[in-house]
């Protein structure tokens, strides 16, 4: 019996093989700053439904980050969230307050700065308009004064600071804890399918393009929102 091998055909499926493979990675890694930004977006819109519920759970402490009486809403949020692509393996997360357009039961103009006022424990100063009294309850009874006021812990003892540490449970606890397992992110990326799915065609000739391209599109999916 003689057995013979085309060593030049396998030489050749074994190069394309070598190619498909390293084309895959090196689209992988030209993805990155995609999957990053995908991230970016998935992690802010879990983050301020995050916030949200745990307003709607403690009012007391985080009313102040939205319009009066309408605590956990998210179309009355006083905050918002942004990120920055830092690199191609981190994010970068910020927020800024803006500016209250409703009024308390007590008064007859916005509260300016409230969010950031609030968050922050800033003394404030209350004062009545000319001839006029204020009008506050302290200690459940309802005082009536013509005096300046100065409030020392605008919002509540439970307020300031509750905004950043909301954020701060966020990410150290819920994201790494439920969001990475309930995002399908970690399932993606263990699952590289279309690597398989064009193996044949990347060995017969497809080589390095064809595995850039798989790899890229399959990468590029990571941690986006469906």
């Amino acid at each position: 019996m003689i057995v013979s091998f085309q060593i030049d055909n396998l030489q050749k499926d074994l190069k394309n093989l070598v190619n498909y493979s390293i084309g895959f990675l090196d689209g992988v890694e030209e993805a990155k700053p995609v999957i990053m930004d995908n991230l970016g977006k998935s992690v802010i819109e879990s983050l301020k439904n995050f916030i949200d519920t745990n307003a709607r759970i403690s009012p007391e402490s985080l009313h102040h980050v939205y319009e009066w009486y309408q605590t956990g809403s998210p179309e009355a949020r006083l905050f918002d969230i942004d990120y920055v692509v830092v690199g191609k393996n981190s994010l970068s997360f910020n927020y800024t307050f803006s500016q209250s357009t409703s009024f308390s039961n007590n008064s007859t103009e916005p509260f300016y700065d409230k969010a950031n006022i609030m968050e922050n424990g800033i003394p404030v100063i209350i004062k009545p308009k000319p001839n006029g009294v204020l009008r506050f309850e302290k200690d459940g009874e309802v005082v009536f004064t013509k005096k300046p006021t100065l409030v020392s812990g605008p919002g509540g003892e439970s307020v300031a600071g509750s905004f950043e540490e909301t954020l701060k449970t966020f990410f150290e606890s819920y994201f790494t804890q439920s969001y990475i397992m309930t995002s399908g992110i970690t399932e993606h990326f263990n699952n590289p399918r279309p690597y398989k799915d064009n193996l044949s065609s990347g060995i017969k000739g497809g080589g390095k393009g064809l595995g850039f391209k798989v790899g890229y599109r399959w990468a590029a999916k990571g941690g986006k929102i469906e």
